[in-house]
């Protein structure tokens, strides 16, 4: 279990803004386990906006703690995920429309290409999590496809502007937690 895991993302994105060398993804995660970190997550995107591939490749030998690594679920990421080997990896849904990942993966419409790509993932020694939305459905499916952790995505309860869908919001995440947990995730 993942029990304090540091994104170092968003300085990939300072880095990158800048178009200059620093501040060092390396450092950073180097710093992040120095400081107690359990894991290292970094989200390399299809459209490469903060991490990069030689980040990903640079810091996994470095690391004395696990590496998650967040992908989407496309052939290509799949297949550098298979040259790293992180111990941990989560699939999420990806837009390049989006600032960031905005929602929990379809796993109703996807979830052939999902779970070859779990297999894919588990098959070759990383754990995998499914990044969803609180629905017990997704759930249900993401335990049928092998997953043997998920991320509950909690937009909408971060997004509601009033106590009542608060707390509306928060009840799903409770439910969608309890579920997860009475299958084993």
């Amino acid at each position: 279990m993942i029990k304090l895991g540091i994104n170092i993302d968003h300085v990939a994105t300072l880095r990158q803004a800048r178009g200059t060398k620093y501040p060092s993804v390396v450092e950073a995660a180097l710093r992040a386990e120095q400081a107690g970190a359990d894991s290292i997550t970094l989200h390399l995107r299809e459209d490469r906006r903060h991490m990069q591939d030689e980040d990903i490749f640079a810091i996994r030998p470095l690391l004395q703690t696990k590496m998650n690594l967040e992908l989407a679920a496309t052939d290509e990421m799949i297949a550098i995920a298979s040259q790293v080997k992180p111990q941990d990896v989560c699939i999420v849904p990806e837009r390049r429309e989006e600032r960031t990942t905005e929602g929990g993966l379809n796993i109703k419409e996807s979830y052939d290409h999902l779970y070859r790509a779990t297999q894919t993932l588990l098959w070759q020694g990383s754990r995998v999590s499914l990044f969803i939305a609180p629905d017990l459905k997704d759930i249900d499916l993401a335990k049928k496809m092998g997953a043997p952790v998920i991320e509950i995505h909690t937009g909408s309860y971060a997004d509601a502007e009033d106590e009542i869908t608060k707390q509306k919001e928060f009840k799903r995440v409770k439910d969608a937690v309890d579920h997860a947990l009475s299958l084993g995730l």
